[in-house]
């Protein structure tokens, strides 16, 4: 009784066929579209570096193609709902199986238990793939597309403050006191938080306590003067352990590490709200495969012949787009401190699943 939801096992794997087979060939399309626009955009900047050529090229390519995967997942089950309802519905397939006494809600579960199983197919491939990926790319891109780091615990773009002075390195990897600071600039500020002076250094490692700058050069603002330093130690406040929790990139990390670097930074005292959202979104952001059929079904309903089949298609397209733009505006509003972190992550999810329902049960009646 339990798969009387279902419709019959031949009609159940006939739809499944035609959506996943569907979803693979929406997602090659935009995939390699969108990646050669992006390299197209990139590839300057590869080629600048002394040494880069096709190889480099390539590593930016299976570098950034998980990030494409990921985000445009959800945009292609969208398209394939409509590109498999469309057919369906234009050669009165879906009449038939209403007239068989099939429910509008049983056509669409073979559609819904794609859609799940795609969605936990994501949420994998970003906690296992994508989060690495991004780690490393954000790295090379850190060094300009240089020597890639040999480490993927690399962070990039790290500021640390000791009072009123800045210390902020390019990229940063081991833990400890074993931390090494890449391309590290120290700005010294006076109590108006006017720089006085800045130190650049291509390396720094901890010289308990500071941090020591070797080969450092220092640029003075008022003499507009220029001198080498050597070795110089500075940000004497600054421990290893506050460089450990100064920036956590929750793109970078998977969901276990996120709940790891959010209970550190909690236990400091810091703000954490941006990275909770961000931390439901790892769910959410799959997880919204599966409305995409529930919102495309609106091109499944109604005869054909009555003309509207192009304006059905073209509402199923803009609900599901809907969705993601507020879904995006809901995940800014939250890490501004708008909303709580679990209702910025979840509402636009509960939004849009009950506006889905409504328009398949009106289609029932």
């Amino acid at each position: 009784m339990g798969l009387d939801f279902f419709p019959s096992r031949t009609l159940t794997f006939y739809l499944v066929k035609l959506f996943i087979t569907r979803i693979i060939a929406v997602l090659i399309m935009l995939v390699l579209v969108l990646q050669v626009l992006d390299l197209l955009t990139e590839s300057g900047q590869i080629l600048a570096q002394p040494g880069n050529g096709q190889a480099q090229m390539w590593t930016y390519v299976t570098l950034r193609t998980p990030q494409l995967i990921a985000r445009f997942l959800p945009y292609s089950v969208l398209l394939a709902t409509l590109f498999t309802f469309w057919p369906l519905n234009q050669n009165s397939e879906v009449v038939s199986m209403r007239a068989a006494g099939l429910s509008a809600h049983q056509i669409l579960a073979p559609m819904l238990l794609t859609a799940l199983v795609v969605a936990l197919a994501s949420f994998t491939f970003n906690e296992r793939v994508v989060t690495r990926s991004t780690a490393t790319l954000k790295a090379w891109q850190a060094v300009s597309y240089g020597v890639m780091p040999k480490t993927s615990a690399t962070r990039n773009n790290v500021y640390l403050r000791d009072g009123d002075n800045i210390l902020m390195a390019a990229s940063l990897t081991g833990a400890g006191n074993a931390i090494v600071m890449t391309n590290v600039t120290w700005y010294r500020r006076n109590a108006q938080l006017m720089v006085i002076s800045t130190i650049k250094a291509p390396r720094a490692t901890y010289a308990a306590p500071g941090w020591r700058l070797e080969q450092a050069s220092e640029f003075d603002v008022q003499s507009a003067q220029s001198k080498a330093l050597g070795a110089a130690v500075v940000a004497q406040s600054v421990s290893p352990q506050q460089v450990s929790i100064s920036k956590v990139d929750a793109d970078a990390e998977n969901i276990f590490e996120l709940a790891r670097s959010i209970t550190a930074l909690k236990a400091a005292g810091r703000r954490t709200a941006e990275l909770e959202g961000k931390w439901w979104h790892k769910i959410t952001a799959p997880l919204s495969a599966l409305l995409m059929p529930l919102l495309g079904s609106v091109a499944a309903f109604g005869l054909a012949r009555s003309g509207q089949l192009l304006v059905r298609g073209v509402i199923g397209m803009m609900l599901g787009f809907a969705y993601f733009v507020f879904d995006n505006a809901a995940l800014a509003i939250g890490n501004f401190g708008g909303y709580p972190p679990l209702i910025a992550a979840w509402a636009p999810f509960t939004l849009f699943f009950l506006v889905g329902e409504t328009v398949l049960v009106r289609t029932e009646e």
